[in-house]
């Protein structure tokens, strides 16, 4: 079988949606029937993400392979429902600290090491032998950044020689821009799209398709002065405007005909295609019964991205229940300045996702408490697990000065602790406990209950974990590990007791990596069952769900 490829630029600007194109048009092909695998090139020269702000780069998203990757192959996985390795992201930076080294060990015999042939033959060695390992009929390779960066140059010209290498019928071009409105005018703007196809032109790549990005509606002139001046038949231009739920775009684009010209272009037979499903997915995200607040309390809620698979697991979990997950992004330094009373007082749920640093942890301390003690449901993923356990120890315990190692080193009751083979790691990147570990689960446990399986395998990204010389002591107040690694040395999973709380777990890995649109992960989906059904303080109803965006507006009593 000879794999086909998809190759997908941007241009204009960036952040206009490649990531969800790509996504979509994976999930267009598989509807046929096609097995697809995707890449994504990022030009940046970090060797990976995982050392790299949230601020500067959203979500790190981590492989069951223990790599830490861009966040589009969330999206990947999400649309797509596969489940990717660490050979689905190469960066500029892995390119050229592998030619580096290779060079430094005499492999090249003294000659001179050069973008072309050397960076451009690694760059598609990587791409055949994903084709040769997946055994896809498909691979969908992203391009980061848009025509015209310095720094994607290599990779453009990389796939501009894949024509060569596997034949033009085995290569699809599409490249995707943006087309700015002018208010003054009351006009769609093309020529931004013209300069960027003339500028992938100049370096050999004429596109297939030309995928056209906007917030209005783009009529029939535009896409033929578009096809004219940059030499695509007119079928070829897809218009893609903004939508409510990015869950529609494979819808958008099949009804534009993507699909068609894809597998015309690549020659393939393919079934009938079969969508059925996923367009009754948007139909409820688009149209849920109710409306159910939920705070999502972290280090990084200014930039959204940073916790994108939180949002879409939430979303997912929203959707098996037919409600609409009004997500409340509360900043953590702000519940230390304001308090949790005013600022989660009519929210149904808690989430404290994952972080780093010592930023905000106490306003997530303070957040771990108000949902203890309001009874208000509560999950905790990665450092949400371990803001828990401090609060606990502080409240429960009696340990006032009780924390992580990572926040105060010289604490008298380190309560999360760092994992004995990370105290002599002095490398920052690739170096935490990463990717996906088994974890056996506790019979009688909200965790049991609600995988229904004894057994698990959960992605991780995190170097501190509970400190077994409490466990006993955490017992004796009702918070127990319920979730243990095969050699029950390792806490995996904690939860208050049923007496105790209604839903309080935390876990020490990423479920979010896990959940897909049609397939939400459980302990969302446990979490979203818990906060619709969570009774107000001294009543007998649950409470009313909200009927608006806006969430409800039912308060707790205290």
């Amino acid at each position: 079988m000879t794999t086909k490829f998809v190759f997908v630029t941007g241009g204009v600007v960036s952040s206009i949606g490649k990531g969800i194109t790509v996504a979509s048009l994976g999930r267009v092909l598989k509807s046929r029937g096609i097995s697809v695998s995707v890449l994504k090139l990022d030009p940046y020269l970090n060797v990976d993400p995982g050392t790299m702000s949230p601020y500067q780069h959203g979500e790190v998203f981590v492989t069951c392979d223990g790599s830490e990757t861009d966040l589009d192959l969330g999206h990947y996985e999400r649309f797509i429902d596969v489940e990717l390795t660490r050979a689905s992201n190469l960066t500029a930076g892995q390119i050229y600290q592998d030619i580096i080294s290779r060079e430094r060990q005499g492999e090249f015999l003294g000659g001179t090491i050069q973008a072309i042939p050397h960076v451009t033959d690694a760059i598609k060695q990587h791409m055949l032998s994903l084709a040769a390992s997946s055994e896809a009929e498909v691979i969908i390779v992203e391009v980061g950044g848009t025509v015209g960066d310095i720094e994607g140059l290599p990779f453009l010209e990389a796939i501009r020689q894949m024509r060569n290498e596997v034949g033009r019928d085995n290569v699809c071009y599409i490249h995707l821009t943006f087309l700015p409105f002018i208010m003054a005018t009351g006009e769609l703007k093309t020529k931004p799209t013209q300069h960027s196809v003339r500028e992938l032109r100049s370096i050999g790549i004429q596109p297939d398709v030309i995928v056209c990005r906007s917030d209005y509606e783009v009529d029939e002139g535009i896409k033929r002065k578009i096809s004219i001046h940059c030499d695509v038949p007119l079928s070829g231009v897809i218009t893609l405007p903004t939508v409510d739920t990015v869950y529609e775009v494979p819808l958008i684009l099949e009804d534009e005909g993507m699909g068609e010209l894809v597998i015309e272009t690549l020659r393939i037979e393919s079934a009938s295609r079969d969508l059925t499903s996923w367009a009754a997915l948007v139909e409820g995200i688009k149209t849920p019964k109710h409306t159910l607040p939920i705070a999502v309390v972290g280090k990084y809620v200014d930039l959204q991205d940073s916790y994108i698979s939180v949002k879409e697991a939430l979303l997912h979990a929203g959707v098996s229940h037919d409600v609409d997950i009004d997500v409340r992004w509360v900043r953590s330094e702000d519940i230390e300045q304001q308090g949790p009373e005013r600022l989660l007082d009519d929210v149904r749920g808690i989430v404290v996702p994952g972080g780093f640093g010592q930023r905000g942890v106490e306003g997530m301390i303070l957040t771990a408490e108000y949902a203890r003690t309001r009874m208000v449901p509560y999950l905790g993923l990665c450092l949400g697990l371990q803001v828990m356990v401090i609060e606990m120890a502080r409240n429960g315990l009696g340990k006032a000065g009780a924390n992580s190692t990572e926040f105060n080193p010289v604490t008298a009751d380190p309560v999360i602790d760092i994992m004995p083979e990370q105290r002599v790691v002095t490398q920052m990147g690739g170096t935490m406990r990463l990717g996906e570990y088994p974890c056996e689960l506790e019979a009688d446990s909200k965790a049991r209950a609600a995988y229904g399986v004894p057994s698990i395998g959960e992605r991780h990204r995190h170097r501190f974990e509970f400190n077994n010389d409490y466990r006993e002591a955490f017992e004796s107040v009702g918070l127990w590990p319920t979730g243990l690694s095969p050699n029950r040395k390792l806490v995996e999973i904690m939860e208050l007791a049923a007496d105790k709380h209604p839903f309080m777990l935390g876990v020490q890995f990423h479920p979010e990596f896990r959940s897909r649109p049609n397939r939400p992960h459980p302990l969302f989906k446990e979490f979203v069952t818990a906060a619709k059904d969570t009774l107000r303080e001294g009543g007998q109803h649950s409470l009313p769900l909200g009927g608006t965006k806006q969430g409800s507006d039912a308060k707790r009593t205290g």
